[in-house]
């Protein structure tokens, strides 16, 4: 009996000192604001659930303003996986926060795609270079698609001068940055904005704009090709969490998840090498910083 009646104090005493399993620490992932928050705010809840049946551990997705706010979370610790553009992998990358974990891939097997100047349906124009002095909105001050390929390409044509400031073709006052391809399309359907740069899923495809919004609009230039949005994790995650995480992930290309994804991703999800992927943004990328000194 007395021996009993240690070995159970012990045993007590052992749950009491903190012995025991801890739990599972959460895990935040952050999706870029690039659709209506509200459909944003429902997939999230979705896509939490999935990740923390695969992990076996707390997940919380948040929707940051600005894929500059995932950047800091992954320098701060308080963001493991980010979706990002791929100009925001560059800076990520430059900076030694994050790694690429995967790649969107198109039907046709590229891993870029192409970038929009959309207009009115009913707009008098036939080419970017009808906008000079026109207002426009950029889709944000950091898209890919949506400002600087745009930007890149206003710039091969001749267009704009040695200080890349857009506003010295369309004008003074003429160049508004949205927070995402949705608000930068609202500005153009308000009559705010004559054009707007945008993504070419935003009007081809029925999941960012409501289809009589769509029905409102045309396609006025294509510029490109712009490397696909990837999902990128923080460097200072531990491996065995970075290759858990694609695993989970790229079960989402599996028929039953596969409606998740492309509502959430747009894309197949595959492992791409990093500087291939983005090698061919540095000329747009320092353009681009050029163009926001002024």
């Amino acid at each position: 009996m007395p021996f009993l009646r240690l070995a159970a104090i012990a045993a007590l005493a052992f749950s009491l000192t903190g012995c025991a399993p801890e739990p599972a620490t959460k895990l935040v992932v952050a999706l870029k604001p690039d659709k209506n928050p509200e459909v944003l705010r429902a997939e999230k809840t979705q896509l939490e659930t999935f990740l923390a049946q695969r992990l076996q551990r707390p997940v919380e997705v948040i929707i940051p303003l600005s894929g500059t706010v995932i950047l800091e979370g992954f320098a701060n610790g308080t963001i493991d996986l980010g979706y990002l553009s791929a100009t925001d992998l560059v800076n990520a990358r430059q900076r030694g926060v994050a790694t690429l974990l995967l790649a969107g891939e198109f039907p046709d097997g590229r891993t870029a795609y192409d970038s929009y100047w959309v207009v009115k349906k009913d707009a008098p124009y036939a080419s970017v270079a009808d906008l000079r002095g026109k207002p426009v909105a950029f889709a944000s001050r950091t898209s890919t698609s949506g400002f600087i390929i745009p930007l890149l390409d206003l710039q091969r044509r001749g267009l704009l001068g040695e200080d890349a400031d857009p506003a010295g073709y369309f004008g003074a006052g003429n160049v508004f940055y949205g927070v995402g391809y949705v608000s930068a399309i609202e500005r153009v359907l308000a009559g705010e904005a004559e054009a707007a740069a945008v993504s070419y899923y935003v009007l081809d495809q029925d999941k960012h704009i409501a289809p009589e919004q769509r029905a409102a609009l045309r396609r006025l230039q294509t510029q490109g090709p712009v490397p696909s949005h990837v999902l990128a994790v923080r460097s200072s995650l531990a491996p065995a969490e970075a290759e858990a995480l694609r695993a989970a992930l790229l079960v989402l290309n599996e028929p039953g998840h596969a409606g998740l994804r492309d509502r959430l991703f747009t894309t197949k999800l595959v492992p791409a090498d990093a500087h291939a992927h983005v090698a061919s943004l540095a000329e747009g990328i320092a353009l681009a910083k050029k163009a926001l000194k002024q």
